[in-house]
């Protein structure tokens, strides 16, 4: 097996460039956001929730790619603190997911944190521009995802 530093092992620098970015991006802590109240979990599962739409646990768990114990504990931790809800709807198993009013408030809060440090991060963007990365960023994603759909299908067989 080839060395992880070798450059065989990316197929070229390009490949191995790409993958160091994107190792650099997932080590950086974007959750922490000097003055935020939420963890990073509940920043996530608010942000899902942030189209009106309530959930089901194993909805989220779909959603965020996460086992669904993972985001039970998640969940329970947002709701002893006040930022999610459970209830109940007639004729429904499952119980749904939903903010609270100081849930709601608490990732507006954090949102807008969040959305000046990136107009900062985005002022000294140089070469490029947010709309370019938006871009790149999105069709990238959409091929990763085709990707890893396919090599899941064929897993299954």
């Amino acid at each position: 097996m080839p060395d992880v530093g070798d450059e065989s092992f990316w197929l070229t620098p390009l490949y191995q460039g790409l993958a160091e970015e994107l190792l650099r991006m997932g080590r950086r802590k974007t959750h922490i956001v000097p003055g935020a109240v939420l963890e990073a979990s509940a920043f996530t599962i608010l942000w899902t929730l942030s189209d009106g739409a309530p959930r089901t646990l194993r909805d989220l768990a779909d959603e965020l790619d996460l086992e669904q114990s993972t985001v039970n504990r998640q969940v329970n931790a947002a709701i002893k603190h006040g930022y999610l809800e459970r209830f109940e709807v007639t004729g429904q198993a499952s119980r749904l997911i939903r903010p609270t009013p100081a849930g709601q408030a608490a990732f507006e809060h954090d949102g807008r944190l969040r959305a000046d440090r990136l107009r900062r991060v985005f002022a000294d963007l140089d070469p490029g521009t947010p709309e370019a990365l938006l871009h790149e960023l999105r069709a990238f994603n959409d091929a990763y995802e085709r990707t890893y759909l396919r090599q899941h299908e064929a897993a299954q067989g």
